[in-house]
């Protein structure tokens, strides 16, 4: 990939939002918001040492919302045309013309747009990749694998993906802003054991900067040693345990939380987080902070989808629930101010204790280790959690065997009440950074 360029400039990507402005107004609409962007990139995967797929990818779209008083009319092309991007204009106002009208409809307030506040936060780091380059990689990083263990028998494929977009945002108040990113990873898979006892785990690293992933060989190691770990799995029998989620997983919980806090879920009141700001629903050593504005962080924007501009804020202090994830218009319907998170959630990162993985498996004593979930038990109404799991019986402290093909269940009310350590071995992967969790009091079914 490293001739690959985006098909179109940034400072054309402005033009044509300033166009969509320019024709909405000519139009006669009351108020205009743009969305347009690009990306392209590549991945390659390979398996068993030879080249499974080379995937190219080259994307583009321009969105538009407009108003006509509190009627909202939307429409979206990949074609950057003029008569294009007219007709999408046009689009959207003949939908806005039979939409009714909604008083919480609107652009944003002016003051809260990120007016000449918009920092480079270093998110674009473009990798100069080749097609055989990043199949030397995959191969590396698969290679890696089968020599970590004589009992990898089996792969899915050591896989290298690098991705780059750019995006510009802009309303009829003024405001335009945009800034190219870029993402990309090394992943593998493999089985280990034969027949009937065959085991399967990944891994996989993460970056906006090639430079900070993880080594090919690090990551197929870390891939063999967890499948092979899991022979000779059992099931165990049902009870009541504390449960140890894995810091991939946790993250996992952490999702739970945000989607059950923002605001579409909660003025629709299908959460069981409705009109619970100022509620203790973590224990007191609980805090989650949004930081927004981290340097080449995964997660990082100065606005918002809205072009609200983003700011640090506490979302949980000591336990109890600070703030929801709210965008202008939830916001409006719920009565409170925007928390500039319209399109997801910014770096959320929890505190982490002082003890690692193997820590809290001693502290736990006897329980369960999850290292995969499995289906989406998840009931955000009533917070009723039940998903199918795989990972390791732990005693006195120490990992004793593998178990699969169990169930988990719970309530995340209960659940979140009923942490009891977060550790401190942090996997950066997305938006949501936060170590192992220590949860008591889980049903646990074979």
């Amino acid at each position: 990939m490293a001739d690959k360029q985006f098909s179109h400039s940034f400072p054309t990507l402005q033009q044509l939002a300033a166009d969509v402005l320019a024709h909405a107004k000519k139009m006669g609409v009351t108020a205009t918001e743009v969305d347009v962007s690009e990306a392209f990139g590549q991945s390659v995967s390979v398996r068993r040492g030879a080249v499974e797929t080379i995937e190219y990818n080259r994307d583009k779209g321009l969105s538009v919302s407009v108003y006509l008083g509190q009627r909202r009319g939307y429409a979206s092309t990949s074609d950057f045309s003029p008569r294009a991007v007219r007709e999408t204009v046009e689009a959207a106002l003949a939908i806005a013309r039979f939409t009714a009208e909604d008083p919480c409809s609107g652009l944003p307030e002016t003051e809260l747009l990120a007016w000449g506040d918009q920092p480079d936060l270093d998110l674009y780091h473009p990798w100069a990749l080749s097609t055989e380059d990043a199949i030397a990689l995959a191969k590396r990083c698969e290679a890696a694998a089968f020599a970590a263990d004589a009992r990898i028998t089996n792969s899915e494929g050591g896989s290298v993906s690098s991705q780059q977009a750019q995006f510009v945002t802009a309303n009829s108040l003024g405001f335009m802003g945009g800034y190219p990113t870029s993402r990309h990873y090394l992943a593998c898979s493999v089985i280990a054991g034969k027949a009937e006892a065959m085991q399967r785990d990944d891994w996989y690293t993460t970056h906006r900067n090639a430079s900070a992933l993880n080594t090919p060989e690090s990551v197929g190691e870390k891939a063999a040693q967890r499948a092979a770990a899991r022979l000779g799995a059992k099931k165990i029998g049902a009870g009541s345990f504390p449960v140890l989620f894995e810091a991939p997983l946790a993250a996992g919980l952490l999702g739970h939380f945000v989607q059950a806090a923002s605001g579409g879920a909660l003025y629709r009141k299908s959460s069981f987080l409705v009109d619970q700001l100022g509620q203790q629903l973590f224990p007191d050593f609980f805090n989650l902070s949004e930081r927004p504005r981290l340097p080449a962080a995964l997660a990082s924007s100065a606005f918002d989808n809205e072009g609200v501009r983003t700011r640090d804020r506490e979302v949980v202090r000591d336990g109890v629930l600070q703030g929801y994830f709210l965008g202008v218009y939830s916001g409006r319907k719920l009565g409170l101010p925007t928390t500039a998170n319209a399109g997801g959630s910014h770096n959320l990162i929890l505190e982490s204790g002082a003890s690692d993985l193997s820590g809290l498996m001693r502290q736990m004593g006897r329980g369960l280790l999850v290292t995969e979930l499995l289906g989406h038990g998840v009931n955000y109404v009533t917070g009723d959690y039940s998903r199918g799991a795989a990972g390791f019986w732990v005693e006195n402290g120490e990992i004793a065997y593998p178990v699969e093909e169990i169930t988990i269940a719970g309530n995340l009310r209960d659940m979140f009440r009923n942490i009891r350590a977060i550790g401190c071995d942090v996997e950066t992967r997305g938006s949501r950074q936060t170590g192992s969790m220590l949860i008591e009091g889980m049903t646990v079914a074979g």
